[in-house]
């Protein structure tokens, strides 16, 4: 597995700012303010004050990018597992009916006999949730079931 240095640089009254170098030769980061909006920056390689993009970002925003960002690499472990398993299939699901709702009141694996494996927020999985987990709004469900369980599942977690 390959070390990426994230550079972590406090801003007095400001908030952080994490970055760290791509092999393009620029530095990619974040700027999480105090008051919870962050601003996703790119700069260049030998002078990190000069930002050559910068894009602002709610806190959905945020999430949703980092589960894009976050999900396909746990899903891609997770297909790397099972894939000498016959039948079993493992995917990302956004949850948007069930925001502020618990993992319980789904009833997938009752309904689907899918199994929720992690839930993807901002960028950290949360392993094996169980019944009591709250889902917020722009979480990624990784799911592992049957393709038609999957179906099934993807169709309750989007519309209830």
């Amino acid at each position: 597995m390959i070390c990426v240095n994230v550079e972590i640089t406090p801003l007095p009254g400001i908030g952080t700012r994490q970055d760290f170098m791509i092999r393009a030769g620029r530095r990619v980061g974040v700027i999480t303010y105090r008051d919870g909006k962050f601003e996703l920056i790119v700069s260049k390689a030998n002078d990190p004050d000069s930002c050559s993009a910068s894009i602002p970002l709610s806190p959905e925003e945020a999430s949703t990018l980092a589960g894009l960002l976050g999900a396909p690499q746990l899903v891609a472990h997770l297909r790397e597992e099972t894939r000498d398993i016959a039948g079993i299939t493992t995917r990302q699901l956004p949850v948007t009916a069930f925001a502020n709702r618990t993992l319980g009141e789904t009833a997938l694996r009752t309904r689907t006999s899918v199994s929720i494996v992690a839930v993807v927020r901002a960028g950290n999985a949360h392993p094996s949730p169980g019944p009591d987990f709250l889902f917020e709004n722009g979480d990624l469900a990784v799911v592992v079931g049957t393709a038609e369980g999957l179906d099934a599942a993807a169709e309750i977690l989007h519309g209830g």
